[in-house]
């Protein structure tokens, strides 16, 4: 019995070479083979090769959010995306295996930190600068209309750790006025005694006052954008006390996109960039070399 199945196996018609040719066909068109080139990349709208990652300081949203207008403009097809955020808190993220082309943080500090890392690429240059000055919310309830008003008992103030470039530049200026002795012993413990919370940057610091949570705190001048000014009121820093914040710009060393990052830093530090950092309270840059 066996050998008849055999036998009958043998007999079976085997199939015609034009089918085995068109099977054939099919699976090496199924592979790739004759559609589109094997292994190439498929386009994609805005894909690594056209999109811009810069982690920037808070401070920087409004005006950066212009500049990536500007942007996607010269470069059809392109776009940027930001991780805004405390300049420490994105360095760390970095350090940690974060992908992006650019970093931008509020201080020389924090970029000095990130070279060390091996993070980023030379040159780093400074694109803008910035001062200090103090908000209070809208109706003033704890009056402050000084420095020296920080000290005073009582006074909700709001800041942000000593990592965080604003926190650094506050106490730096609450060094300055302490060392003068204009406002008695002991001002800059007595300022600190009055700090009810430290926020993680500088944007929600002026949330909380904008709120009303707390009576005062140190910002950046280019944090009183339109849309805050109505419900804060400024008071300026004295010129001997107040600090000028340097911002600091670098194409990242492992950067998905260089091409593009360069492209970018060219754009912040040339004339359309400054005008629109200037448009936003920076300061300019005055020489650009850190």
């Amino acid at each position: 019995m066996w050998l008849r199945e055999r036998r009958r196996a043998h007999e079976r018609p085997a199939l015609p070479a034009a089918l085995l040719l068109a099977a054939l066909l099919l699976v090496t068109w199924l592979m790739g083979g004759c559609g589109p080139a094997a292994g190439a990349a498929k386009p994609e709208a805005g894909g690594a090769e056209s999109s811009v990652v810069v982690f920037a300081a808070s401070s920087l949203t409004d005006a950066f959010r212009e500049i990536a207008a500007l942007y996607e403009e010269r470069y059809p097809g392109s776009r940027v995306q930001y991780q805004f955020g405390g300049s420490s808190q994105l360095r760390l993220q970095l350090e940690q295996g974060a992908e992006a082309d650019v970093f931008v943080p509020a201080s020389l500090e924090q970029m000095e930190q990130a070279r060390a890392a091996g993070l980023v690429r030379d040159p780093v240059q400074i694109f803008a600068r910035n001062r200090l000055v103090i908000i209070a919310p809208a109706g003033n309830p704890a009056g402050i209309v000084s420095l020296e008003d920080l000290a005073r008992p009582g006074v909700r103030l709001v800041t942000a750790a000593p990592e965080v470039p604003i926190g650094a530049y506050t106490l730096e200026m609450l060094d300055r006025a302490d060392q003068d002795g204009a406002f008695g012993a002991g001002f800059k413990e007595r300022v600190l005694a009055n700090v009810v919370s430290r926020e993680l940057n500088v944007r929600q610091v002026v949330a909380k006052v904008r709120l009303g949570e707390a009576d005062a705190a140190v910002v950046y001048a280019s944090d009183v954008t339109p849309d805050v000014r109505p419900h804060v009121g400024v008071v300026e820093v004295p010129g001997a006390y107040n600090v000028t914040a340097a911002y600091p710009i670098a194409v990242l060393n492992h950067a998905p996109n260089p091409a593009g990052a360069q492209d970018f830093v060219d754009l912040a530090l040339g004339p359309e960039g400054r005008r629109v950092l200037e448009t936003w309270g920076f300061l300019p840059a005055a020489g650009g070399e850190p």
